[in-house]
């Protein structure tokens, strides 16, 4: 059973209350949680604090650990199976103890080796973290926590014909549109973006990277980085085709003029007839 103060499932910040020479006991009175031996950190001592995850051991002990999972209590993420067995299957989720997904969580069973898009979350009737791949009834657009041009978290869900379902802060949907995607993207992957775009019916479209001149200035130092790099000298400019821009930069064409264009006002670079110049300082 999850103890009162302590949260099970999610990173917790904890005074050393007592050292052993098989761990250090984390908490206050009978609020206490152990932190094995092998986790803890050099020097530390009682009074000093540590930030935890503190989750279920093999033998169903409530144990803290440094060790980082690869999500914790609410996130969805993309995990592969390790196990299965007739009850359910186990997840690497980056701990010591591989994260269950319950038979009934599943939706169309499970293999070994296969990566697999899941909700974290914690059963109530055991008081353990669990995970489900039956995240639809977690997600809602119904009532928004973001607003246009807010920088959030994204998860690639799946492809459609116009661009990828995207998760949106592990709690609503939007569309990445074929047309704003300028890097390789795979279901799965976890990407920074910000909210384009809300439609009358809150249906989302986002984008990735940070939005307006924030993003072409952290693109300005790319492009100077690129320069120094290569003599202070590179062949591309506003007559190179998008593909060569982004295979070389990384970045839409839009966003290279954009760039460039910035960096010559600021007197930083030079064009000329082949290319872009590093100005003299």
């Amino acid at each position: 059973m999850a103890i009162s103060s302590i949260k099970v499932g999610e990173y917790n910040t904890l005074q050393v209350a007592r050292a052993f020479d098989f761990g250090l006991y984390l908490g206050e009175g009978k609020d206490v949680v152990l932190l094995p031996k092998r986790f803890v950190p050099p020097g530390v001592e009682p009074g000093d604090t540590l930030k935890v995850f503190v989750y279920h051991d093999s033998e169903n002990r409530l144990i803290a650990t440094t060790q980082q999972p690869f999500g914790i209590v609410g996130d969805i993420v993309k995990l592969r199976v390790v196990s299965v067995t007739k009850l359910g299957a186990f997840m690497d989720w980056g701990l010591m103890k591989d994260l269950f997904v319950p038979k009934s969580k599943q939706l169309e069973g499970m293999r070994v080796g296969g990566d697999y898009i899941v909700k974290i979350y914690l059963d109530e009737q055991t008081g353990r973290v669990a995970a489900s791949e039956k995240i639809e009834p977690f997600l809602s657009n119904e009532r928004l926590t973001v607003k246009e041009l807010d920088p959030v978290d994204l998860l690639v869900y799946r492809r459609t014909d116009i661009g990828y379902v995207v998760i949106i802060n592990n709690r609503h949907t939007g569309v990445l549109h074929f047309n704003d995607i300028f890097q390789e993207i795979q279901v799965g992957d976890s990407l920074k973006g910000y909210i384009k775009n809300i439609r009358e019916d809150n249906k989302i479209d986002v984008a990735v990277g940070k939005v307006g001149y924030q993003r072409v200035e952290d693109e300005a130092g790319k492009v100077m980085r690129l320069l120094h790099e290569n003599n202070g000298y590179l062949p591309y400019n506003d007559k190179s085709s998008p593909e060569e821009i982004y295979s070389f930069f990384g970045m839409s064409k839009k966003t290279f003029k954009m760039t460039t264009g910035n960096l010559y006002k600021n007197r930083k670079i030079i064009f000329t007839q082949t290319g872009i110049k590093a100005a003299e300082e």
